[in-house]
């Protein structure tokens, strides 16, 4: 069965961080370009960062530029988010995806909020 599994999501305070993790398993993890998108509350879904399957290429969208970092490690079948100086507009539902297919987690909730 293929599973994408987000983890750590949380509340926090403006400017502090969080790192989100995204277990993959049932498809050769290694092999698929990932992505990270987000939905706000009452918004649909948003783009934010993908990386491709050797993790040598990353892309972002304007808005977390300098703040949030992707990684992934597939010795570990594991896609990251590293969030920093997160602001209440980042507050959403984090899920992680394949790149190109429908595959994706259940998302982790992240509130950012003083």
């Amino acid at each position: 069965e293929v599973q994408l599994v987000e983890s750590g999501g949380g509340l926090v305070q403006p400017g502090e961080s969080l790192r989100l993790s995204c277990a993959a398993s049932g498809f050769t993890f290694s092999m698929y370009a990932m992505s990270w998108v987000r939905q706000a509350p009452g918004k649909g879904l948003e783009y934010v960062s993908s990386i491709g399957s050797d993790g040598r290429k990353t892309n972002y969208v304007d808005s977390v530029k300098g703040r949030f970092t992707i990684s992934r490690d597939n010795a570990k079948n594991t896609l990251y988010l590293q969030m920093n100086s997160l602001k209440p507009e980042d507050t959403a539902v984090y899920i992680c995806k394949t790149t190109s297919s429908s595959t994706r987690g259940q998302g982790t909730q992240v509130t950012v909020s003083s």
